[in-house]
């Protein structure tokens, strides 16, 4: 069964790195597919790997594409807290664009977190906003990236059938 790579792309950062990662990984015989989900039309590569999926534009619609589909043996690749919440019930592996590794240890917390924040903002409360890109966070991102799909592979995913 191949490693799928849900990607939520409207706002992803790391494509590029993405598609090198699957490059790498599918040259040394892992099993492995890129969907690139966004509301619009995005430039991806011409290549079998990678599959461009359009949904339409209302809210979540992206979100809700990947969601129905994740499970495990699948990693979404997404910022936003509550699809990565359903991708991680799902069974699915969730990955931030800065490195940070949704588990169901973590995902009940950070989603508090995210509402505390969205109340507050809400409310009146200045906040601040998310911290800009790093090359640090690039950096996570392909250290999270390669050990989800190495721990996958061992675990019997990514085998050509």
């Amino acid at each position: 069964m191949p490693i799928t790579l849900y990607i939520d792309a409207d706002a992803c950062p790391v494509k590029q790195e993405i598609y090198r990662v699957a490059e790498r990984f599918l040259a040394r015989g892992t099993a492995l597919s890129v969907k690139v989900v966004s509301n619009a039309p995005i430039a991806v590569p011409r290549e079998d790997f990678v599959e461009r999926i359009v949904v339409g534009s209302g809210m979540d619609e992206a979100d809700n594409y990947i969601a129905d589909r994740a499970s495990r043996g699948d990693i979404v690749i997404t910022a936003d807290v509550p699809l990565a919440a359903r991708a991680v019930k799902a069974g699915a592996d969730a990955i931030a664009p800065n490195g940070k590794v949704f588990t169901e240890d973590t995902i009940g917390m950070t989603l508090a977190t995210r509402n505390l924040m969205n109340d507050l903002r809400s409310a009146g409360a200045i906040t601040s906003g998310p911290k800009p890109f790093s090359a640090s966070d690039r950096s996570r991102f392909l250290s999270a990236l390669d050990a989800a799909i190495m721990r996958l592979a061992r675990a019997g995913f990514g085998k050509h059938a």
